[in-house]
């Protein structure tokens, strides 16, 4: 589940300000893992005998090999985050004393008195400025990514997402700084309220958007019953054991091997969009019942109301955000407007002014919503034992071995740092997962789950 299209307006709008934040920030809160081997993508799940995924798993344990692996890259991210955020904060400090924004406001102004046709003049030019910028950590991530076996992206064709990701910033860094500066200029005192409140219908329209316009700019998808249809009636099934309404029509297979090693099944999108989506690799990698479980969990999103919830926290997380940033941008730009040669906060120059902050009081926060998605990711994981009871045998081993899968093709490090799993984890660390699913048996003395009765 993509939950963070439910971080509403700041998601997009601090993704702007910082190298790789857009993906930091899409990454789905489902169950991910990375394949340093991707298979051929015709292979059928429901055909799947390896040995790997099917030996009984009693822990999550790693060969000492991939254990000092998943070590070195886990202790590598968390430093890397850290690199990552104050090297954001750099970009948008470095733009800032450079002038550039004030620059691209007296071009828009030069050739037009109409707002939104400066916002369309002054807004690619300072995002791609900010992106170009950041490109250096980008590319950074991308090489670590190989290095490790987690990406088989060539770099033209990184370069050319990367540039669809900019043209997308572009149109919609427009519109939304338009909006927000149209707002800034009606009510100067409480512009972060209305703001927040026209963010909330645009990011429910971009998450019933996401699916049917972004992705299939980035990825291939065909429809799941023709590549595998063994796996289509599997999951078929589990959809309708859940009491949802997801028919085969909007089941969909995608071709994930041709960029990326990452293992991924996942349900997204709201009302007519809402689908299925099983990547090649996890096909290739995983058998019909993990992938079911897997499913299962992402459907847990939906039947526990999660994206509803995580678009109701977010909008909680917006609002303080929001407003911590009213409260500090006018001592900022007190202090310093005119060394950035920034007029006011209505002044097209000081969205980078406004940006930082944003990004500090993100990054500050981030913890607590983190705290939140582990939340909701442990109740998914519960409710994917829960609905796969019954229609699985040994439903509980099968989601051990699915996280064991996913914990070696991703190497998940089994004893993550504290600190890391506090300020960086979305997810509950792979070992307490495995954990749980072996452990977890409501049945035994013939009770029941507590979401599927």
């Amino acid at each position: 589940m993509k939950l963070l299209h439910a971080t509403l307006l700041v998601a997009f709008l601090v993704s702007l300000s910082g190298p790789s934040a857009v993906a930091a920030r899409a990454s789905r809160l489902g169950l991910q893992a990375q394949n340093d081997t991707p298979s051929a993508p015709s292979q059928s799940a429901a055909t799947q005998t390896e040995a790997p995924n099917e030996r009984h798993v009693t822990e999550y344990t790693l060969p000492p090999d991939l254990h000092k692996k998943a070590h070195f890259l886990s202790r590598l991210g968390f430093w890397g985050q850290l690199v990552g955020f104050v090297y954001s904060v750099v970009v948008l400090l470095l733009i800032l004393r450079w002038n550039w924004a004030a620059r691209f406001r007296d071009w828009a102004e030069s050739i037009t008195k109409n707002r939104f046709v400066q916002a369309c003049i002054f807004a690619p030019p300072i995002l791609l400025a900010i992106a170009v910028v950041s490109i250096p950590f980008d590319i950074a991530q991308e090489w670590v990514s190989r290095k490790f076996g987690l990406s088989v992206q060539s770099w033209p064709s990184w370069l050319w997402d990367w540039t669809k990701g900019q043209l997308l910033s572009f149109i919609l860094g427009a519109i939304l700084i338009w909006i927000l500066y149209a707002v800034i200029r009606r009510s100067p005192r409480r512009w972060w309220f209305y703001f927040w409140l026209v963010s909330l219908p645009i990011t429910v329209f971009l998450v019933f958007l996401q699916p049917v316009v972004v992705d299939p700019l980035f990825h291939k998808f065909e429809p799941l019953q023709s590549k595998d249809p063994a796996l289509t009636a599997s999951l078929e099934r589990m959809v309708q054991h859940a009491g949802q309404e997801i028919p085969p029509e909007r089941m969909f297979w995608m071709d994930a091997a041709e960029k990326t090693t990452e293992l991924n099944a996942y349900v997204t999108g709201l009302g007519a969009s809402k689908r299925i989506v099983v990547w090649n690799t996890t096909i290739a990698k995983m058998n019909a019942p993990q992938i079911v479980f897997v499913a299962g969990h992402e459907m847990g999103h939906y039947v526990l109301n999660h994206v509803w919830k995580g678009l109701a926290f977010a909008a909680v997380f917006l609002f303080v955000i929001f407003w911590l940033g009213a409260q500090t941008i006018g001592g900022v730009l007190a202090r310093f407007g005119a060394k950035w040669g920034i007029r006011g906060l209505d002044d097209w120059a000081s969205f980078p002014a406004l940006m930082l902050l944003l990004t500090i009081f993100s990054f500050v926060a981030s913890p607590i919503f983190n705290v939140y998605s582990r939340h909701v990711e442990h109740q998914a994981d519960q409710y994917g034992l829960e609905v796969t009871h019954g229609l699985t045998p040994d439903s509980s081993q099968i989601a051990a071995q699915a996280f064991q899968v996913l914990g070696e093709v991703d190497l998940s490090d089994p004893d993550p740092i504290p600190l890391d799993v506090l300020l960086f984890y979305s997810h509950p660390a792979i070992s307490d997962r495995v954990r749980f699913a072996l452990t977890y048996d409501p049945w035994a003395h013939g009770g029941s789950g507590e979401f599927v009765k």
